[in-house]
């Protein structure tokens, strides 16, 4: 039925009543049917309609974006494999189905959210994207593993917090992660995984510096899942910079479902066009209708292979959820129970499928049937699986506090066996003197007692870069050596890629360091101050976390360090002189150290970069040019002890100048 409102215009123009109405809380954009002077015609209220993008004007796209001219492997899927896309979709479906009965029933507790509508995101992963590939999802991601290859049982599993789960039972629903798919997350806050996706990016960019012979011919990429409403988050504009920047493999997966929680996007967004956020930074994307699940697989596997060979892109699907935000949301919020009745009536995926599945004489009833009854059967027996699996053992917390115990001697870890060879093969030899001379030149002023704590810091940063081609390094001002010479010569000896100039946002950068962290490299964090570290508390967070939540599956050999107020008389001013280590402490797995002297910046410094868990090394920063002390050379120290230099008088005490 279409309902007719009169409006009495007055000096105002159809257009601004049109705004008027569309701001609404009962009518959206998609209600509209025609604006005359005095009526607007709209239907009854619905989300809003289906974006009309059949396979032929996705080409047109594809062409004109991408710059693609042959279509001839993406034309046609044949019966097989739309089979094979129809049976994933219902795996996805079945799934959550399950769990959504498991959780009340009370075997799943805790936050859950569910994927029922937006089927499509894992039939383009689950045709397109490889075992190899590097996945960062956020807390909707159940169906995202499973399409990547993680076994519905361990999922079922993990959801059930079983030992036998991808985690143990230590991540639960949010926190789905794979080691052996390159499954990684399962990221909680909203948005966060976009910069770690980056830095598994840039660890495929490295791989192939290193190691050119072995990863000829790699076409691994990076693909991070968000939601239009992530996609809001300034993370997305960042890691597009990057992506452009660096030229990183990597897919910008966006998922549009039109909601952030129960909030209509547009209302916040002032475009909700996020396919051509990329034209800035010179990155193609395209908007494909999540509903036509042929259209959505074919234009992803052509997207897909841009990113392999070419560089970052962006795909946006839009969707429908037919969930809530979660099992504990109301929905009562904005016709939220209208919305969904309409959207699984007029756009459920599966059912469309099946219609022109069967419309087209691509196959019988019978064909899909067959494939409903097996993975119903394969759902039945993940629940099955984890309603047996035994639970984690009492002291799993305990046993995932550290990848290294705390009493650890780094000095007894050996080199990587091939560091030397890697190292002479990737580093220029004018640039390899240099250093080599530098560091001398260092050495000889350390023996002297010549040497400051940022040198001593930069000291043993660059011996352990020589050491493990692996260890890489993040910076604000990094070319010019920051503020206390800390990266001095880094990018100078190792390159862009190992030693990166960064933008001006901690945060980003501590999640590009997280991102490495989980793919085998080594990343140092030098902060231009510490307390700027209050810019990454979530990337802090969330990689103090990581072992843990992660079931042991990942290290993360971090290390930030930074200068800044940790004392009272080490104050700057009234924003630079935060004491961040009581900002820190309560972070679990995180090792913190502290080091007044160069032989403790020195020897603290190389310990924790060799740790496989994060730490954080803060110095005084109005000592940090003071000249005092000799280290003891390639000597580390223990992360778990401290030093007794001076014992404070009672007057400092009074003072507050110590404590």
């Amino acid at each position: 039925m279409r309902v007719a409102l009169f409006l009495c215009v007055f000096g105002v123009n159809s257009a601004a009543a049109f705004h008027a109405l569309k701001r609404a809380s009962n009518f959206r954009l998609a209600n509209v049917k025609a604006i005359s002077e005095n009526a607007v015609l709209v239907d009854p209220p619905v989300m809003r309609p289906r974006p009309s993008i059949p396979w032929t004007e996705a080409k047109e796209q594809l062409s004109s974006a991408f710059g693609i001219t042959d279509f001839s492997k993406y034309d046609q899927l044949s019966k097989a494999e739309q089979l094979e896309t129809y049976e994933t979709v219902q795996m996805a479906r079945y799934f959550e189905n399950a769990c959504n009965q498991a959780y009340m029933q009370g075997f799943i507790r805790g936050f859950m959210h569910l994927d029922n509508g937006q089927e499509s995101i894992s039939a383009i992963v689950a045709d397109s994207v490889k075992v190899g590939d590097k996945k960062y999802s956020f807390y909707r991601e159940h169906c995202h593993a499973i399409a990547s290859g993680v076994s519905p049982d361990k999922v079922m599993a993990e959801l059930f917090m079983k030992e036998a789960g991808t985690c143990k039972g230590a991540g639960g629903s949010m926190h789905i992660y794979d080691k052996d798919t390159n499954f990684q997350g399962g990221w909680a806050l909203v948005a966060e995984q976009l910069p770690y996706a980056a830095g598994a990016a840039r660890s495929i960019l490295l791989d192939r510096h290193l190691e050119p012979e072995k990863y000829a011919g790699d076409d691994r990429i990076s693909v991070v899942f968000v939601g239009e409403g992530g996609s809001m988050n300034g993370r997305f504009a960042e890691c597009l910079n990057a992506a452009a920047k660096e030229k990183l493999p990597m897919l910008f997966l966006v998922i549009d479902n039109g909601r952030a929680i129960n909030t209509f996007t547009d209302d916040v967004a002032a475009n909700m066009d996020i396919f051509e956020q990329g034209q800035h930074y010179n990155i193609p994307g395209i908007r494909v209708d999540g509903q036509d699940l042929l259209s959505t697989v074919q234009t992803g596997r052509a997207v897909v292979d841009y990113v392999r060979t070419n560089g970052p892109a962006i795909l946006q699907v839009h969707t429908y959820r037919f969930q809530g935000h979660s099992p504990a949301d109301p929905e009562h919020e904005r016709g939220r129970k209208e919305e969904k009745k309409w959207a699984r009536a007029n756009a459920d995926p599966i059912k469309l499928f099946e219609e022109a599945f069967l419309a087209n004489g691509v196959g019988t009833q019978e064909e899909l049937d067959e494939v409903k009854a097996r993975v119903n059967a394969r759902v039945k027996e993940s629940v099955d699986f984890a309603k047996n699996a035994p639970e984690p053992p009492a002291d799993l917390a305990k046993q995932l506090e550290f990848p290294d115990a705390p009493d650890t001697n780094y000095n007894l870890r050996e080199a990587p066996a091939d560091g030397e060879a890697l190292t002479k093969s990737s580093v220029e030899p004018a640039a390899l003197e240099t250093v080599q001379a530098h560091i001398a030149s260092l050495r000889e002023k350390a023996a002297n007692g010549g040497i400051t704590i940022g040198d001593a810091t930069n000291l043993a940063i660059l011996e352990e870069m020589l050491r493990d081609p692996r260890t890489v390094i993040h910076a604000e001002d990094l070319q010019a050596g920051s503020s206390y010479a800390i990266p001095h010569l880094t990018q100078q000896t190792f390159g862009t890629l190992r030693a990166a100039d960064e933008i001006i946002d901690e945060g980003h950068f501590i999640g590009k360091a997280l991102g490495e962290g989980m793919n085998g490299y080594r990343p140092i964090v030098e902060l231009m101050n510490a307390n700027f570290g209050i810019y990454g508390m979530a990337e802090i967070s969330s990689a103090g976390n990581t072992y843990a939540t992660t079931g042991g599956q990942f290290d993360m050999p971090m290390t930030i360090i930074g200068a800044g107020g940790t004392a009272p008389n080490q104050s700057l001013g009234a924003e630079h002189s935060q004491p961040f280590h009581a900002y820190v402490m309560g972070i679990p797995g995180l090792k913190i150290c502290t080091a007044s002297r160069p032989e403790e910046a020195y020897g603290l410094a190389k310990a924790m970069i060799r740790d496989n868990g994060p730490g954080i090394l803060f110095m005084p920063v109005k000592m940090m040019k003071e000249v005092k002390g000799t280290p003891a050379f390639d000597q580390c120290l223990p992360l778990n002890k401290a030093t007794w230099i001076n014992k404070a008088s009672d007057q400092a005490l009074q003072s507050g100048k110590a404590v």
